[in-house]
């Protein structure tokens, strides 16, 4: 069986211009851009998302991500499961009171669309720019700003400001290299187990010291409402007294009186003179 040779040829003219094609035209997916390189240098012209036109075995590009991009410092035994696109082990460190403590914390950022061109003639690729200025400056701020507040403040949870002061220093030194620093997070604080026990037996105490003061607020409380009950009814006895005659307790008896006059008197026995209170014929 004998090949055409001419379909031969064609064939391979074709599979060449094919090849050519597809390295003329590099196609940029969305969220990312690309920076062309020509023969290793920097040239200067961005690639956005869509197709774009570079020179076939001379020029290059360096990609670069626009969308949210994870930097996340975890345990070895979570990293398999995590998300990050950029995974780092805990930074451990020590509280101003001298206790050590492991922080896990997240960054998340994305290249500065404006400054990649920057970022690849001084930095490198993405990568890079995550060794050099993410993880290298996150871990230096994450290892600092914990010296400067008492481990039981770290341990209560109040976190927040030690995360603030962190971005706080990150942003400047993000924003000067092209990043664009959108949180910092720190997920977890891990204190040595003896540590925490001592912190939990504290909490303890003072749960049941509060309970003991709010036991003695209340007894306090009561005793000065049965003084206030007592010094009231004292008050109402003497105002009775000042306001009850003897003609008013005459009244108040004839009132309840059933009509009866007592079937025994003592000797000497006088009855209550009523008189004064029948009406006059």
């Amino acid at each position: 069986m004998r090949i055409n040779s001419k379909l031969i040829l064609g064939t391979g003219v074709l599979v060449l211009i094919l090849l050519f094609f597809f390295s003329t035209v590099r196609i940029v997916t969305p969220g990312t851009v690309q920076v062309v390189t020509r023969l290793g240098k920097v040239t200067g012209r961005v690639f956005y998302p869509g197709p774009n036109i570079l020179i076939p075995f001379v020029e290059n590009t360096l990609t670069y991500n626009t969308r949210k991009v994870i930097y996340e410092v975890t345990s070895a035994e979570k990293q398999q499961a995590s998300k990050a696109d950029y995974k780092d082990y805990p930074v451990d460190t020590n509280t101003k009171d001298g206790q050590q403590v492991d922080i896990y914390y997240t960054v998340r950022f994305s290249a500065d669309p404006v400054k990649v061109t920057w970022i690849a003639q001084n930095i490198g690729d993405e990568k890079a720019l995550v060794e050099k200025i993410v993880k290298t400056d996150s871990r230096i701020w994450a290892r600092n700003v914990p010296r400067e507040f008492e481990a039981e403040h770290l341990y209560t949870g109040n976190v927040q400001e030690v995360q603030q002061k962190i971005e706080e220093k990150l942003e400047p030194i993000f924003s000067e290299n092209g990043i664009l620093l959108d949180e910092v997070g720190i997920r977890e604080l891990k204190f040595n187990p003896q540590y925490v026990q001592a912190i939990e037996a504290k909490q303890i105490e003072a749960v049941k010291i509060q309970t003991e003061k709010n036991i003695a607020e209340q007894a306090k409380y009561q005793k000065e409402a049965r003084i206030t009950q007592a010094e009231g009814q004292a008050k109402e006895q003497e105002l009775q007294k000042q306001t009850i005659t003897e003609n008013l307790l005459q009244k108040m008896w004839i009132e309840k009186w059933d009509g009866k006059l007592p079937s025994v008197m003592g000797q000497g026995t006088t009855l209550m003179d009523i008189s004064q209170f029948v009406p006059k014929q």
